[in-house]
């Protein structure tokens, strides 16, 4: 077992372990005196991993209640919230338990929300069981809903009690999702560290999962190092955001559907690089992310997707931030006015 802790306002561990889930309720019973709780999924994960964490809760005298909505990205809005406050409700969910989100990004993101403004605020556990979370957003406490207007644009930072990742869960993963992933795993390395981008290039998608555990703890460690730095997201955490920027709009133009989060964050980092990193730099992460099958472009045209970039939530006045990586495991942070890095994106500099 590995273990990372998070030392941010409301500090919390990282267990990084493969059958973790078996053991949920130990974990969870070590971090909370309560004895009832809500578990958040999907449609999908509820089939595959639901029963195995009742099974332990029950164990260990935790009494529990499920949710479960149609997985996907269209599901995280304010319908599928309102639902979820109102099966805390009728759990007769207190201040005191606790809510637990188990499954991909989408879930972490709807649980986490929930639990930070339900009867103003109740604990809860993040189990991720897809790459993308386990490394990215189930660590750092940020939390959001989609709105028509834009993704992420409402939300709360709550940090959670624990959370679990058990690698044994992304063997259940479709090549589509795992490689989804892998998206957010070369921006560490893009980033923040070189050698975890060069071990990530010396795979492909199959040949990777060799060495899987090392890379889920290695991004998981940057981030702690980020967001202990930058807990509410001022300063340094704006990185974490390299290749959102124009990935959210490439989510956005295609509402959701065709574009999977880290297929619009690979597209993303190659639309900044190829415009603001050298040629050596922009074509070692498109060979890259060419060997986990994801995308380097879109065939939309960027002044289709500019539009949607006025809406993200890096927006500030008439300013806009953006990351960029002028060499492979360093990021810096720019900020123009919305127009400039439209005339930029356009290369009419």
């Amino acid at each position: 077992m590995q273990n990372i802790r998070v030392n941010t306002s409301k500090p919390y561990d990282v267990v990084i372990q493969r059958g973790a889930l078996n053991d949920a309720g130990k974990y969870i019973s070590e971090v909370t005196s309560s004895k009832r709780c809500v578990i958040i999924t999907d449609d999908i994960v509820g089939r595959l991993y639901a029963d195995t964490l009742g099974r332990s809760l029950t164990e260990y005298g935790i009494e529990y209640s499920t949710f479960v909505f149609p997985n996907g990205e269209a599901s995280k809005n304010i319908h599928t919230l309102s639902d979820m406050y109102d099966h805390l409700c009728s759990f007769g969910l207190t201040r005191t338990d606790f809510v637990i989100a188990l499954g991909g990004g989408v879930t972490g993101d709807m649980a986490g929300f929930a639990a930070g403004t339900f009867l103003r605020g109740i604990q809860y556990i993040q189990i991720p069981t897809t790459l993308l979370a386990q490394i990215d957003s189930s660590v750092g406490g940020k939390t959001a809903i989609d709105l028509t207007g834009g993704k992420n644009l409402v939300g709360v930072f709550k940090q959670p009690a624990l959370v679990i990742c058990d690698s044994d869960t992304l063997d259940t993963l479709t090549p589509e999702i795992f490689s989804d992933g892998m998206a957010e795993a070369v921006k560490y390395g893009m980033i923040r560290d070189n050698s975890l981008f060069e071990l990530i290039a010396s795979h492909d998608l199959d040949s990777i999962k060799e060495v899987i555990d090392e890379v889920v703890y290695r991004c998981i460690d940057i981030k702690r190092v980020v967001v202990e730095n930058d807990e509410f997201d001022n300063g340094e955490r704006m990185i974490l955001n390299f290749g959102h920027t124009i990935g959210h709009a490439i989510e956005a133009h295609h509402n959701y559907t065709n574009y999977t989060h880290g297929q619009g964050v690979a597209a993303g980092m190659c639309y900044i690089s190829r415009r603001f990193a050298s040629e050596d730099v922009s074509n070692k992460l498109e060979s890259c992310l060419n060997s986990y099958k994801l995308p380097i472009t879109d065939d939309a045209d960027i002044s289709e997707l500019l539009p949607y970039c006025s809406k993200d939530k890096k927006c500030q006045s008439e300013n806009i931030n953006f990351i960029v990586c002028e060499e492979i495991g360093s990021a810096q942070i720019r900020k123009c006015t919305m127009e400039e890095f439209c005339r930029l994106m356009e290369g009419k500099q």
